[in-house]
């Protein structure tokens, strides 16, 4: 399909940080898209984990599992926009490279061990990664990718991250967190993508686990219509096969929305470029029945998942595990790999080092450091 005149266009990047030569096969986001792959942390998102700690099960999803199925979403719907699509599957790699073993209690840690010292969010932290942490090319640091690629990881931006980062780069990828705007069309779909993979898996791991039942998804709208037009279709259906079929109706039927509630706000506000995208608000969108119905299932995934009695008693041990471990590496800097040395910000080391850990690792290296295994 042909690149719509608002799509990014590779062509047409703002560039690198550091200029290089064009690459006689590839397009610019081709290449940034291959270094991810390439990239030491991307590799590590296999044993990091979203809900489910990474040894419960091997059938759970993990970070890296969850970024290749927001890649294919973003790249399904990408396609029928006229969007780029290596652009949404490089954005779509990358956008939890910074993300803490332990899922969301790790990021929760971090921040609050890193009060005093700028705090910690993992959007910035995956920037931080192909920016600054990534060590694979002998003439700078990180991954160099292009703008639009750095634009659409930084998903979040605290105003005092964004004036920091702003300060480096005027108006550059922190600009619209201070000023307005919004990103390139492939990163605000790469955004809603994540959300919809987001409950799709954990309404599946959550019935696979046992903490959820189908019985109790019944109640929540947007799982019912599917449920129920699955039975209907297929009334012996049961189990995992009912299951898998009321997760892809609903995963379709999600794409569709998004294809057609976006065509409409293109088709009213006219972008014809990407600067004019940047400037047009939000483009990439749920319809609002499509939006009520997602918001419940979430509040529900909230409620009966994530603050399952089960699940936070393993979030406060993984809690426990990554704040001693901080602790240790504050008081001892000797205890850090030579890599992560830095003796003018030690405690931006410490959070570097332990955001890049594996759940394994992490617990590993806890129970080496302090003779105790809480997991």
């Amino acid at each position: 399909m042909m690149r719509a005149p608002y799509a990014s266009h590779p062509a047409r990047s703002r560039g690198r940080r550091h200029p290089e030569a064009p690459a006689p096969t590839r397009s610019e986001y081709q290449r940034d898209r291959d270094r991810i792959v390439h990239s030491t942390a991307f590799r590590r998102l296999v044993y990091k984990t979203q809900v489910f700690l990474n040894h419960e099960g091997d059938l759970f999803r993990t970070r890296l599992t969850h970024s290749l199925e927001v890649a294919q979403l973003g790249r399904s719907i990408g396609r029928s926009l006229g969007l780029d699509e290596d652009l949404i599957e490089t954005i779509a790699l990358a956008h939890d490279l910074g993300h803490t073993p332990f899922g969301h209690a790790g990021q929760d840690v971090l921040d609050d061990c890193m009060k005093a010292h700028g705090g910690f969010e993992h959007n910035l932290q995956s920037l931080r990664v192909v920016d600054k942490l990534e060590q694979r090319y002998p003439p700078f640091d990180g991954l160099n990718l292009s703008f639009e690629s750095r634009e659409g990881i930084l998903k979040h931006c605290r105003r005092h991250d964004a004036e920091r980062i702003e300060a480096r780069e005027p108006g550059g990828i922190a600009a619209r967190f201070l000023h307005g705007g919004q990103p390139s069309l492939e990163a605000q779909l790469c955004n809603l993508a994540d959300e919809v993979a987001y409950n799709a898996h954990d309404v599946d791991d959550g019935v696979r686990s046992g903490l959820v039942t189908l019985e109790q998804l019944e109640q929540v709208p947007l799982v019912q219509r599917f449920l129920r037009e699955s039975l209907q279709e297929y009334p012996a259906l049961q189990g995992k096969r009912l299951l898998a079929e009321t997760i892809r109706r609903m995963l379709s039927q999600q794409v569709y929305d998004i294809i057609d509630a976006t065509r409409r706000l293109l088709d009213d506000r006219q972008p014809g470029t990407p600067d004019e995208v940047r400037q047009a608000g939000p483009l990439v969108a749920f319809s609002p029945e499509m939006r009520r119905a997602s918001t419940e299932l979430k509040r529900f995934l909230f409620a009966n998942l994530y603050r399952h009695p089960l699940v936070q008693e393993k979030r406060l041990r993984a809690e426990r595990v990554l704040r001693e471990l901080f602790q240790i590496y504050l008081n001892d800097p000797g205890r850090l790999p030579p890599d992560f040395a830095d003796g003018e910000d030690h405690a931006r080391a410490c959070a570097d080092y332990i955001a890049g850990m594996t759940d394994r690792f992490a617990l590993r290296e806890h129970e080496r450091l302090t003779g105790q295994k809480l997991l």
